[in-house]
C-alpha cells in the first residue's frame, strides 16, 4: 500500500488524493481552517462528472511533523506558495521520499528541488476543473481528471511506476511522459494563455475561443511561449499549438482557469508562475513576448491590490 501525503487539499489536491484513497492508497491530506476542520469531522465529499463519492473518514492536519516520512507527497498548493510549502513539508520527506508537483506553471520542480534537495523531486502535472465548493467539499466540474510525472532525467524508476499503479487502481487517466518537459511546457502554453487571456477579457472559454479577435490573440499567446520554449532547448512539437486550440474548443463554454477566478474575485493568484513567468523566461533568453508583457503588466495592479501591496 502506498503512502502518500497531499500537501494542499483544495480543489485539485482533494481530488486526485480522495480518489487514491477511495482505492485504499493510504492518504493524508495536509490542509488548514475550516476545511480541516470538516475534513476531521466529515471526511471528504467529492461531487465529479466521473461519480460521486465521499470518504467517511479521513487522515487530515495542520502539521506535517506529526504524518512523518511518506512514499510519496503531491504538492498542490497554488504555484505562489510552492517555497513556503517545501520548508513546511520537511517532515513529510525521509531518504526515500520524492515529491510530486502539480502546479500551473514550470518552475515548481527547480523551487522544491532548493529547498528539499533535487534527488526528491520529479516532475508533474494534471489537468482537471475542480474547486472547493465549502469545507470538506469538492466538485469536479469539467475536464477529464489526468495526472502525468516522470524523473526529471526522464529515466524509468520504480518509485514513479509505483504511483502510476496506484492511480490505475483508481481509474484515474494517468501517465509517465517519455519527456516530462516537453509536457509541462505544453501545459504551460496552454494554461498561461488560456488564464491570462481570460483575465484580461473576463470572458469564458466559449466567449475566448468563438470571438474571431480572441481566438487570434489565444493563438498568438500560445505562439510566443512556443517560441521561448523552443529557445531553452525544449522540444515542443510542431502540433503543439492546433492540439492546445483543440483542447480549449472543447472545454465547457462557460469554463475559466482557477488564475482568472482568483483575479476577478480579488484574491491572489498565480499570474508571476504564468505570464510574469513567460515574460521572465522569454528574456532570459532574448525571446519578446509583447502580448503576455501586455497581459502581465495589465494584471499587474490587480494582483499587488489582492496581496494588499498597492
Amino acid at each position: 500500500m502506498m503512502r502518500v501525503a497531499v500537501f494542499g487539499a483544495g480543489g485539485v489536491g482533494g481530488y486526485f488524493g480522495g480518489r487514491l484513497a477511495q482505492a485504499g492508497a493510504e492518504v493524508v491530506f495536509i490542509a488548514r481552517g475550516e476545511h480541516l476542520r470538516a475534513l476531521r469531522t466529515h471526511g471528504l465529499r467529492i461531487d465529479s462528472l466521473k461519480g460521486d463519492f465521499a470518504l467517511r473518514s479521513v487522515r487530515a492536519t495542520d502539521n506535517p511533523a506529526e504524518v512523518g516520512a511518506m512514499d510519496t507527497v503531491l504538492v498542490a498548493v497554488k504555484a505562489w506558495q510552492v517555497t513556503e510549502a517545501a520548508r513546511a513539508m520537511r517532515p513529510l520527506v525521509g531518504p526515500e521520499t520524492f515529491v510530486v508537483p502539480l502546479q500551473n506553471g514550470v518552475e515548481a520542480p527547480d523551487q522544491l528541488a532548493a529547498v528539499l534537495g533535487a534527488r526528491h523531486v520529479v516532475g508533474g502535472l494534471c489537468s482537471i476543473i475542480s474547486f472547493i465548493v465549502g469545507p470538506g467539499h469538492i466538485r469536479h466540474a469539467g475536464a477529464e481528471p489526468y495526472i502525468a510525472f516522470a524523473e526529471l532525467d526522464n529515466r524509468p524508476s520504480e518509485r514513479v511506476e509505483r504511483l502510476r499503479q496506484a492511480f490505475v487502481r483508481a481509474e484515474v487517466k494517468v501517465e509517465i511522459p517519455q519527456d516530462i518537459h516537453v509536457a509541462l511546457w505544453e501545459k504551460f502554453l496552454y494554461i498561461a494563455s488560456f488564464a491570462g487571456l481570460g483575465a484580461v477579457t473576463r470572458a469564458p472559454a466559449g466567449i475566448l475561443r468563438s470571438l474571431p479577435q480572441t481566438r487570434q490573440m489565444l493563438e498568438q499567446a500560445m505562439r510566443e511561449i512556443f517560441t521561448v520554449a523552443r529557445a531553452r532547448k525544449i522540444s515542443l512539437p510542431e502540433e503543439t499549438i492546433p492540439r492546445s486550440m483543440a483542447f480549449v474548443d472543447g472545454l465547457p463554454p462557460d469554463a475559466t482557469a482557477s488564475m482568472q477566478r482568483d483575479i476577478m474575485e480579488g484574491r491572489p493568484s498565480e499570474l508571476d508562475f504564468l505570464n510574469g513567468a513567460v515574460v521572465r523566461l522569454g528574456r532570459e533568453v532574448g525571446v519578446a513576448t509583447p502580448l503576455h508583457f501586455f497581459i502581465y503588466h495589465c494584471l499587474l495592479p490587480l494582483e499587488l491590490r489582492a496581496r494588499g501591496e498597492l
